[in-house]
């Protein structure tokens, strides 16, 4: 057997030896070995730890210069920034998705303008009723199952993600440091409603406790996405690129892709009516990144050290196993003081 022809059980087996391996599976191809990776499933510290003496045979070097564009150390601690680059999901090639005729397809508004429509002010709220729903799934990432009936209490939950304009109120009014994409403390052209984004889970803290909020907990945040018919899309079961603000969108119409104006997609709602609780930005939550009940697939990442995001991106996150269409139980966990161009946030409240 070829030492390219790692498998789940070969991870499996290494894992238990301590080591930090990406799960993989190969399969052939024009006569090569290739390796999708999965690294949510088990990502290290450092790649390094796992890549420096050729631990893992498998290892694909460009994936190491994608590494560096996401890892990169600033003034203020790990900052992520998106590389150029071009999309290249293995997930979104088998949906065969067909391309919307143009990059606004779906939208309801432009994808750049300057006078905004959502306004300054910390946004409209929507009420989710208490109760149970089904959270989680059976059948893709280990750390998403399995499935089990949750329970929230009543709460409400931002209709948007917070805006460029938005947040704009909140450094203004804090004096705290503008995010790494603003220019002279304010952001880019056209972009006055998009989501904010550069800001770690300190950030997203902080402006929802200015704004007399809090971050919603993971558990009301898939509520909220996915309501109680145990749906994958926050509008049904059926992928549709129309709908969602995501990397397989991009990828077919082979362009480099941005953040949308927040609510730009009607189609994509959530059954309570909350817009882009599918890709447009990861947003943070305010749970550690933790094991669900019943869970025994062992992972050093679970406790206290990460927290949780949810909903997925713009952005062609497949190493995470998000980029195809960040169903709404895909989660994905950073410590809290990460930051990139495609992680955002929306607040939550107590119902009472």
């Amino acid at each position: 057997m070829s030492v390219l022809k790692i498998s789940f059980l070969a991870a499996s087996f290494l894992m238990s030896f301590g080591w930090n391996v990406h799960a993989a599976t190969v399969e052939k191809a024009d006569g090569l070995v290739v390796t999708p990776y999965q690294h949510a499933v088990q990502a290290s510290e450092s790649c390094n730890s796992c890549h420096e003496k050729n631990q893992v045979k498998a290892f694909k070097a460009t994936m190491a210069n994608d590494c560096d564009g996401c890892h990169t150390a600033s003034d203020d601690g790990p900052i992520m920034s998106v590389a150029e680059k071009k999309f290249s999901d293995p997930y979104a090639e088998k949906l065969k998705i067909a391309p919307p005729p143009e990059a606004t397809a779906g939208m309801s508004v432009p994808m750049f303008y300057n006078e905004t429509r959502i306004g300054k002010e910390p946004h409209q709220m929507i009420l989710i009723p208490a109760g149970k729903f089904i959270r989680g799934s059976n059948n893709r990432l280990p750390d998403e199952g399995p499935q089990y009936i949750a329970e929230a209490k009543a709460f409400k939950i931002d209709k948007y993600e917070v805006t460029n304009l938005q947040y704009k109120q909140f450094i203004d009014a804090t004096n705290r440091k503008s995010p790494t994409h603003f220019r002279n403390r304010t952001y880019p052209e056209g972009k006055i409603d998009h989501p904010v984004v550069f800001v770690s889970w300190y950030d997203a803290h902080d402006y929802c406790a200015w704004a007399g909020k809090r971050l919603p907990t993971d558990i009301e945040w898939e509520k909220a996405a996915r309501g109680t018919d145990d749906r994958d899309f926050p509008w049904g079961d059926d992928f549709d690129v129309l709908k969602v603000n995501s990397p397989v969108r991009w990828k077919s119409l082979n362009m480099e892709g941005d953040t949308m104006p927040v609510g730009s997609l009607e189609g994509g709602k959530s059954p309570y009516g909350l817009y882009d609780m599918s890709g447009n930005v990861w947003e943070w939550t305010d749970s550690w990144y933790t094991q669900y009940p019943g869970n025994s697939w062992p992972s050093e990442n679970y406790g206290e050290l990460y927290k949780t995001l949810k909903g997925g991106s713009w952005w062609d996150c497949s190493y995470y196993q998000c980029g195809v269409s960040a169903p709404v139980f895909n989660r994905s966990y950073f410590k809290p003081n990460v930051k990139n161009s495609s992680f955002g946030f929306r607040c939550a409240k107590d119902a009472n």
